[in-house]
């Protein structure tokens, strides 16, 4: 995941929670942390239990976070620097007078994002928390819109796996499936069509859903079956391979452990060593031993337009 990739990514994340962008450019991001981002980053446990208490107003914690930290610090050092607390003789004097105190400059964290940063790691779970269920609506086109008529939505049910193929080595793929709820259709790359669209959490005017024809386990059920029918149809040499290499760990294993069996002092050290191989081995067999793992990422209902 390189800066851009992880820019694109604060973003969308700072947009969605809603997050006052104070300044920006393509290596950062000042913003002032929404209500919501504020509880989930900045572990303020004991303020926040305080503030839901007395029922009173915030005061959010603002941030600098760096995307590219050496295309950043050129920027500052190319951008000529502006003293915001310079004034005017007259304008110091006036304060002389009357005991003004200028107000300090709040000091803004700052914080670099790179793949591995325990402040980016906390924004994907934050991610991964929070948008693992959503429900959304197709925006219809306003040309296609009719004050007196309805168009039809259908409901669908989308939802993204991870499959992971393991032994010494591993493999990830992402599937994005959706099931129509009308009529049970399954379609691939599901979220590559929703790309393409506007969706928004509100619902449009002017729109009915269609009857749903088959419940939420029976779509479940269907998007199950298709992973499973595209997982027999797999290579699955590698997982020979994985195998093999198995195997020969085993049998190195056995050629280290079997001497120091047969020259066993006594029972307790030989019970010793008996352990230590089975250690060994349930080690060797976690690390090599073939598996496929398939995991729900996330999922969602998405009400799009016309009856598929």
């Amino acid at each position: 995941m390189n800066s851009k990739e992880i820019h694109r990514f604060v973003q969308r994340y700072l947009e969605a929670t809603q997050c006052s962008i104070l300044e920006k450019s393509p290596y950062h991001f000042k913003v002032k942390l929404s209500p919501a981002a504020d509880r989930e980053l900045t572990n303020r446990y004991y303020y926040w239990s305080f503030i839901d208490r007395v029922n009173e107003t915030p005061e959010t914690m603002s941030f600098l976070f760096v995307t590219d930290d050496d295309k950043y610090n050129e920027l500052i050092e190319s951008t000529p620097v502006v003293d915001p607390v310079a004034k005017t003789f007259e304008e110091s004097s006036f304060e002389r007078a009357y005991g003004l105190v200028p107000k300090p400059i709040a000091r803004v964290p700052r914080e670099h994002l790179h793949y591995g940063s325990g402040r980016l790691e906390q924004l994907f779970q934050s991610t991964q928390d929070n948008g693992s269920y959503v429900c959304l609506f197709q925006e219809p086109n306003a040309k296609a819109l009719h004050p007196y008529a309805s168009r039809p939505y259908t409901v669908w049910l989308g939802v993204n796996y991870c499959v992971e193929f393991s032994s010494d080595r591993k493999r990830e793929e992402i599937h994005s499936l959706g099931i129509s709820l009308v009529t049970g259709h399954c379609v691939e790359s599901f979220q590559g069509r929703l790309e393409q669209i506007k969706l928004s959490p509100r619902i449009p005017p002017n729109i009915h859903i269609a009857k749903n024809g088959i419940a939420y386990a029976k779509a479940l059920s269907i998007a199950e079956q298709t992973i499973e029918r595209k997982l027999k149809n797999y290579d699955y040499r590698w997982a020979e391979d994985a195998q093999t290499r198995l195997i020969e760990e085993l049998a190195r294993l056995a050629s280290y452990y079997e001497p120091m069996l047969e020259h066993a002092e006594d029972d307790e050290r030989r019970e010793h060593v008996r352990s230590l191989i089975q250690k060994r081995e349930e080690e060797i067999r976690w690390q090599y031993e073939p598996r496929i793992t398939v995991s729900v990422i996330n999922c969602g209902l998405f009400h799009l337009d016309g009856i598929d």
